[in-house]
C-alpha cells in the first residue's frame, strides 16, 4: 500500500516538500477565514483557461466573499514541477489553489502536498467527475486533487493543402502515416521546411498515441516495482511507425516540444498538427486575418473577428487520430489538469469556496463552451455537436493517462521521455534507446 507521507520528501532530487497531508491551514488562522478581507491566489498553467473564465472567477469570488479578492497567476508548464516544489513547501509562497498536470498529480498527492478534500467530493460532483483524474489525485481512500478539465488530442488539417496534394482524411493509423508522408512529398505550395504533420522530436504527448494504440505502455507495475515498458513488442511496433513519421513526414525541430503547434500551421509550414480541440481558437490563417486590433472591443471589430473565425474554420478540418482499425479512434494521451488546495495555504475556507465556484454548473458549462472537456461529465453536452466537439469526444473515449505511479512527476521532471523521443526522432536504434529509457524510468519510479 502506498501511504501519503506526513514528513518531507525530495522529488526529482530537488527541494523537499514539507506539507502535511490532510492539513486544514495554520492553527493560528481565524476560524472563519471566509469572513476576513483576504487576497487569495490561484495558479493556472499556460493559456488553456480563457480570459473570460478568469474574469468570471474573479468577479464571482469577490461577490460571494465580501471583502476578499482573487488573484489569478499564470504559470508556464515548462519547469512547473520544481516551481511547485518550492512554492508548496512554504506558507508564504504557496498559492491557495493550484492547477497541476494530471500526470503530476500522483506525486504531489502522495507527498502530502495537498489538503484532504474528501468531504467535498460529493458536493462538487462525485461519481460524475472524470474518474481517471479523480484516481490520479487520490491516495489511501482519500481525495486530494479533483479534475479541472480534460482535452483529448485531435488532428487539425488544412483543407486546401489536402485537396492540392490529392489526399483524403485517413481512416486508420497506417493510412495516417501514408497521408502525412504524401503531404510532405507533395508540398503543393513549395514552402521551405514544410511538414506533412507537425511533430517535434520531444513531443511525447502526441507520440504516446502510437505506443498506446498498438497496445504498449510507458511503464507497468510488476508486484511492488515499476518497470519501463518501451521495450515491449507492442511499444516497439508503435515506435517504429512513429519513427517513420519523424523521418519522412515532418521537418519540425528534433529538440522542440509540443508547444503551440498551430504557429507553423498558421504560417503554412505544416498541413496537419495534433492538439486538444480548444486549439481551434488559435488558428489564424493569413488569408482569413482581418487585421483587427486585439484591444478593439467595438461592434465592428467583434463582427470582423467573427468573420475571421468563420473563415478559419471553413478552411480547417479536424478529425480524431484514427486507430489500427477503420472506425475506431487511436488511444491518445488524455491531456488536462487536476486542481487542489495546497496543504500550506492559510486560506483553506476561501480556497474551498473558490472550488465550489469552479465546480458550479455555470463555470463547468463555460469550460465546455470553450472546447474543454469539463471535470463534470454532466456538462460535456455544452461542448455542442459541431465537428470540434465531436472530434474531442470521440478522441476522449479511449484516451489514457500516464501510469499512476507515485513518482511519475519525477520522470517528467527529469525529461526522460523528451530525451527518448528526441532519440527516436533522430533515427536512433529503437531497441537500444528503449532499453536505456526503460532503465531510467525504473530507477526513477522505484
Amino acid at each position: 500500500m502506498r501511504i501519503v507521507r506526513t514528513g518531507a520528501i525530495t522529488a526529482v532530487g530537488l527541494l523537499a516538500l514539507t506539507a502535511c497531508s490532510g492539513a486544514t491551514g495554520d492553527d493560528n488562522a481565524p476560524a472563519d477565514d471566509a469572513a476576513e478581507s483576504t487576497e487569495i491566489r490561484l495558479w493556472v498553467n499556460g493559456g488553456d483557461t480563457p480570459q473570460e473564465l478568469r474574469d468570471y472567477l474573479i468577479d464571482t469570488f469577490a461577490a460571494e466573499n465580501a471583502g476578499s479578492t482573487l488573484v489569478i497567476e499564470e504559470q508556464d508548464w515548462n519547469g512547473l514541477v520544481p516551481r511547485l516544489q518550492t512554492a508548496l513547501a512554504s506558507a508564504e509562497q504557496t498559492p491557495d489553489l493550484v492547477e497541476i498536470g494530471n500526470t503530476q498529480a500522483p506525486t504531489f498527492t502522495y507527498a502530502g502536498a495537498f489538503t484532504d478534500i474528501t468531504d467535498l467530493y460529493s458536493e462538487l460532483g462525485g461519481e460524475t467527475l472524470l474518474q481517471g483524474f479523480v484516481e490520479a489525485g487520490s491516495a489511501d481512500g482519500a481525495v486530494y486533487a479533483l479534475p479541472y478539465y480534460s482535452g483529448a488530442r485531435a488532428v487539425f488539417y488544412n483543407k486546401d493543402v489536402f485537396a492540392a496534394a490529392g489526399v483524403e482524411v485517413p481512416t486508420t493509423l497506417d493510412e495516417f502515416t501514408e497521408v502525412a508522408v504524401a503531404l510532405q512529398a507533395a508540398n503543393p505550395n513549395g514552402t521551405a521546411n514544410f511538414s506533412g504533420f507537425w511533430l517535434p522530436g520531444q513531443d511525447w504527448y502526441n507520440g504516446t498515441a502510437w505506443i498506446y494504440s498498438h497496445g504498449g505502455d510507458l511503464a507497468v507495475q510488476d508486484g511492488d516495482q515499476w518497470v519501463g515498458a518501451l521495450s515491449s513488442p507492442a511499444s516497439q511496433e508503435g515506435l517504429a511507425q512513429l519513427q517513420t513519421l519523424f523521418t519522412e513526414a515532418t521537418n519540425a525541430p528534433r529538440d522542440a516540444d509540443s508547444n503551440e503547434p498551430w504557429v507553423p500551421f498558421n504560417n503554412g509550414e505544416a498541413a496537419m498538427f495534433s492538439a486538444p480541440t480548444w486549439a481551434r481558437w488559435s488558428i489564424d490563417l493569413p488569408e482569413c486575418n482581418k487585421g483587427v486590433d486585439p484591444e478593439d472591443t467595438s461592434d465592428e471589430a467583434t463582427a470582423l473577428r467573427g468573420e475571421q473565425q468563420a473563415c478559419n474554420e471553413e478552411k480547417t478540418g479536424v478529425f480524431p487520430l484514427p486507430g489500427l482499425t477503420a472506425g475506431e479512434p487511436a488511444t491518445v494521451f488524455a491531456g488536462g489538469s487536476n486542481i487542489a488546495i495546497p496543504a500550506k495555504s492559510e486560506n483553506q475556507d476561501l480556497a474551498k469556496n473558490l472550488l465550489r465556484i469552479i465546480f458550479s454548473e455555470t463555470y463547468q458549462t463555460m469550460l465546455a463552451e470553450n472546447g474543454l472537456i469539463p471535470a463534470n461529465s454532466e456538462y460535456a453536452s455544452a461542448m455542442g455537436d459541431d465537428v470540434y466537439a465531436t472530434a474531442a469526444i470521440d478522441a476522449a473515449l479511449g484516451a489514457r493517462l500516464t501510469p499512476a505511479a507515485e513518482k511519475w512527476a519525477d520522470v517528467e521532471g527529469a525529461r526522460i521521455l523528451e530525451d527518448f523521443f528526441q532519440q527516436v526522432a533522430s533515427g536512433a536504434d529503437l531497441v537500444d534507446a528503449a532499453a536505456q529509457a526503460d532503465q531510467l524510468i525504473a530507477d526513477t519510479l522505484n
